[in-house]
């Protein structure tokens, strides 16, 4: 697993996607770093194994060279029961699924969404966290 401090991303690695997880409904987005720009692909609405099986299927589809992965942190910069939460959902998926994980603060991606209108906070909130991430890449 990999994370975003500092963030060194792999040349090869142009093609990602991004999670922004939920308890209950997870959203996500791809993207790529050519154009730098993520679209929200909608949200998954499962828990436990059912959730990896939903985002295996995303993952045939999309064939992303690396997933991403937003962390919430209060606004503080401190950890919470979420962060670990997130965190522990990041070493999942690199397990599972042998990708490369990339660890993004997510702080606000979801009042963003809200605030721009979205109809799918969650998947708008993903598209926010890669774009954040994209943008960072040199």
């Amino acid at each position: 697993m990999t994370n975003a401090n500092p963030l060194n991303v792999p040349v090869g690695l142009q093609t990602f996607l991004a999670l922004d997880f939920g308890i209950k409904r997870t959203g996500f987005a791809v993207g790529n770093r050519l154009m730098r720009t993520a679209q929200p692909q909608g949200t998954i609405t499962a828990e436990g194994d059912a959730r990896f099986v939903k985002i295996a299927e995303r993952l045939r589809e999309w064939q992303p060279d690396a997933l991403v992965v937003g962390v919430p942190f209060h606004p503080d910069g401190a950890e919470h029961e979420n962060t670990l939460r997130a965190r522990k959902f990041a070493r999942q998926l690199h397990g599972r699924f042998k990708l490369p994980v990339f660890e993004v603060d997510e702080r606000y991606t979801t009042t963003e969404a809200l605030a721009m209108g979205a109809k799918d906070a969650d998947a708008a909130a993903a598209c926010i966290i890669l774009e954040q991430f994209l943008r960072s890449i040199p």
